[in-house]
């Protein structure tokens, strides 16, 4: 489904459905849940730090990435301004720093100045970098190449818009890496090595394949021709912030995960009978196992503009 019409339906939901708009705005829960996340990842520094190291990565996969998996869509959030509202803008991107401790390398403040562009050009060649390349197009294109694809995403997201996009640096990303190192190496200092692994490697395992990451394939990847977006409204939303609630999310971004549910209450009538996924870990075979899918299944379009707008 295209960018335009979906700003049409945005538009319509909103003037049938006045109440929506209260849903818009702060949402007062999320700075306690997710300080409660980096508080038990730092607590699971401490209790990690005299395990072998087979444990270390078993639970980096099983408990430590997952909470900071859903930490990354925490910042996600918190990037449409929904911690502390849109006139508390850098209390936003401060608090994100916060959030980004547990994922052990600074994120948020690059996310947050990509993400914009996201949902401003979706889909856009050169200015959405949530599209694959042409070469990872071409080369992941049998079962065991997408499987390693997959493995690999978070290698590629991090690369990605550096080579499709690039920026230039800015303060609040500065800041949010000496955050970031200064965190680590207290870390370091006092449970050594060991807790900085579980942490990194929870972050690349989770973010790569794993039942979570079947959010990054269902949410735009094309697997029904012309249906851009799609939603998920399984039990995965729990732990992740109901970014599954995709289809919602692009049209009123403005609005907290925490609440988006209720906009597809509000206006069932525009999303229940639209494409979704009933199962992440269903999209993640598809992917790896439908030759019709791949990293090229993707919309992408031409807006005429320069990159500088």
């Amino acid at each position: 489904m295209n960018a335009s019409f979906r700003c049409f339906i945005h538009v319509r939901h909103s003037a049938k459905y006045p109440e929506i708009k209260s849903l818009m705005g702060p949402d007062p829960q999320l700075k306690w849940v997710v300080s409660a996340m980096v508080l038990t990842q730092l607590l699971a520094c401490y209790l990690v730090h005299d395990l072998s190291w087979k444990w270390i990565f078993f639970w980096a996969y099983a408990f430590g990435g997952c909470i900071n998996h859903s930490l990354t869509l925490a910042i996600h959030d918190i990037s449409h301004n929904v911690a502390f509202g849109n006139k508390l803008a850098k209390w936003n991107r401060w608090f994100a720093m916060w959030a980004n401790l547990p994922i052990g390398l600074p994120y948020s403040a690059s996310f947050k100045k990509y993400h914009i562009d996201h949902h401003r050009y979706l889909g856009g060649d050169q200015l959405d970098v949530d599209i694959p390349t042409d070469i990872e197009g071409w080369f992941f294109c049998t079962p065991a190449r997408k499987v390693l694809w997959l493995f690999l995403q978070p290698l590629f997201y991090a690369l990605r818009p550096l080579i499709v996009n690039p920026k230039p640096l800015g303060q609040l990303e500065i800041l949010n890496a000496a955050v970031q190192l200064t965190a680590d190496l207290i870390i370091y200092h006092l449970w050594g090595i060991k807790p900085i692994v579980y942490l990194i490697a929870g972050s690349i395992l989770c973010m790569g394949l794993h039942p979570i990451s079947g959010h990054f394939i269902a949410e735009h990847y094309m697997f029904l021709k012309g249906h851009e977006t799609y939603s998920y409204y399984g039990s995965l939303n729990l732990i992740t912030f109901n970014v599954g609630y995709h289809m919602e999310h692009h049209d009123f971004p403005s609005i907290p995960g925490s609440k988006l549910p209720q906009v597809k209450h509000i206006a069932a009538e525009y999303y229940n009978n639209l494409p979704q996924h009933s199962s992440w870990i269903r999209v993640l075979w598809d992917f790896v196992f439908d030759d019709s899918i791949g990293p090229y299944a993707r919309i992408k379009r031409e807006y005429k503009l320069s990159k500088q707008q």
